[in-house]
């Protein structure tokens, strides 16, 4: 009997010190995922949670739920790994299963795995594995789920344990919560910036940018272009037809303003019915292509009222500058031969070439 509380004693000793030094690994753990930043989170996902539960391989998967989309953020795969994965995809990949179950996804053996049935095209991955188990965890933020944490490889041999279970439970939930706050922090930054009835960057915005483009070009050279945009008779609109057929009109114009630019350019929503855009290292010629496009692609647009279509016009005013100007004088140059376009008969391009000499497109001179 004293041997055998002795063993009893023992193994309730080894118990709370392997307790003990598991508490000691995740509590750091679990304070490094309280952050926003998702380098740090991915790194704790891919490299640290497959270290405390054993897993040979992990790979970390952001959810956009507009788009039902998932994109690689992390893995830690000798081998090829899906960078986007579709939930639309048929038949659905066991991501997709997660997601819609909202369940994390716990194989032992991939092939013979009921609870879902994964067919062999759901698991062509699985032959790069030295084992059959993986687990597949949905990361959840306020019930929506952010992300996917997949572990695979656990070559202990009943393969993930229990206990390992509830630690990824834990560590995915507390890396849900942390990627939800980053998705939050992300919108509220972006609904700072932008305008929000056209999506395009605000005024304050604008203005930021073309500080950094101007700056961008003191110190490394090159020209900016900007082209100042008015809709035509937007007071018309919202006068006849009420201020919510005016918001379809600016959407529309900003809209076609977008489809006419490139990546590397900014457009703005300036104020009201004006737009502004930043095309850094763009000459006047090349700058003046584009606002010919805008022109003509709003031009041949519209929006319904009831049944009455309403045409659409914008009138431009564009301008070439260097590095050392300013941005007020910038956006006073354009803002004066968009000025002049407008007085000109609306739906038309004035170039502002200097404080006296303002002009059409091929035109010598129009006006001061």
């Amino acid at each position: 009997m004293p041997q055998q509380n002795s063993k009893k004693k023992n193994n309730s000793g080894s118990k709370k010190m392997v307790d003990v030094s598991l508490l000691e690994q995740v509590t750091p753990l679990a304070q490094q995922i309280n952050c926003l930043d998702i380098e740090r989170i991915s790194e704790i996902c891919v490299e640290k949670i497959p270290a405390l539960v054993g897993g040979s391989f992990a790979s970390l998967y952001i959810f956009d739920e507009t788009s039902n989309i998932l994109h690689l953020q992390k893995h830690n795969h000798p081998f090829l790994v899906n960078k986007i994965v579709s939930l639309n995809q048929n038949p659905p990949s066991m991501m997709a299963m997660a997601i819609r179950s909202k369940e994390l996804i716990l194989v032992g053996d991939i092939e013979n795995h009921t609870k879902p049935i994964i067919k062999e095209p759901q698991r062509i991955f699985s032959k790069n594995y030295k084992t059959k188990n993986c687990v597949i965890a949905p990361l959840i933020c306020q019930d929506k789920v952010v992300g996917i944490l997949n572990l695979a490889d656990n070559t202990k041999p009943e393969g993930f344990s229990n206990e390992d279970i509830a630690l990824i439970e834990l560590l995915c939930q507390l890396s849900g919560a942390s990627i939800g706050n980053i998705k939050l922090f992300e919108k509220i930054q972006h609904q700072a910036s932008t305008d929000g009835l056209t999506g395009l960057v605000n005024h304050k915005t604008f203005y930021e940018i073309l500080e950094s483009e101007l700056w961008r070009s003191r110190r490394y050279g090159g020209i900016i272009s900007l082209i100042m945009i008015d809709a035509d008779n937007l007071k018309t609109i919202n006068d006849t037809y009420g201020h919510r057929t005016g918001d379809k009109a600016i959407k529309k114009v900003s809209q076609k303003i977008n489809e006419c630019i490139r990546q590397i350019d900014t457009a703005a929503r300036y104020g009201g019915d004006e737009f502004a855009i930043i095309l850094p290292n763009t000459s006047l010629t090349d700058a003046t292509v584009v606002a010919e496009r805008i022109v003509e692609s709003v031009s041949n647009s519209f929006i319904k009222f009831e049944k009455e279509r309403i045409s659409l016009s914008v009138s431009v005013g564009l301008g070439q500058y260097g590095a050392n100007a300013n941005p007020e004088d910038i956006t006073s140059r354009s803002d004066q031969a968009l000025y002049t376009a407008k007085q000109a008969g609306k739906n038309t391009i004035r170039i502002f070439e200097s404080p006296n000499s303002i002009v059409a497109i091929g035109a010598k001179e129009d006006s001061a």
